[in-house]
């Protein structure tokens, strides 16, 4: 089963998926941050087995000139021992039908350099193009 996590106990649920990618995330730092990427139209997709959240997908809905309107992927993450049962295709399968139904006309995301099992799950098993660099600045 896939749902949007919406209730506290939902988005714990997906917090503890969600911290195997995000480590530096408390649950009170998830919670927080939640509530103000909610506000800007960020959304957290679960897949269920067995009744409980083995995969995650935060996602956005977004316009911006080179990609039109689109949908975001800030997060995917399956549990690690869940991990090579099919649930993170079948997860990202259903968002790209839900990015399809509201009319969106591509699915963007970025993955870390150093992730290279997820690079090949998005190239090889899923069908996305490698298109660009992300560049970052951090601030202290």
């Amino acid at each position: 089963m896939i749902k949007r996590l919406h209730t506290k106990e939902e988005l714990l649920a997906g917090y503890n998926v969600m911290k195997e990618l995000r480590t530096h995330l408390t649950e009170v730092a998830f919670l927080e941050m939640y509530e103000k990427m909610e506000q800007e139209g960020y959304e957290i997709v679960g897949y269920y087995a067995e009744g409980k959240v083995v995969a995650v997908a935060g996602i956005i809905f977004l316009t911006n000139f080179y990609d039109g309107y689109h949908m975001y992927v800030y997060d995917l993450v399956t549990q690690r021992d869940a991990r090579s049962k099919g649930y993170g295709d079948k997860l990202l399968s259903f968002i790209e039908e839900l990015a399809k139904e509201k009319g969106c006309s591509t699915i963007t995301l970025s993955s870390g350099t150093q992730r290279t099992e997820a690079h090949r799950f998005y190239q090889e098993k899923m069908g996305y193009d490698k298109t660009s660099f992300v560049f970052k600045k951090s601030f202290s």
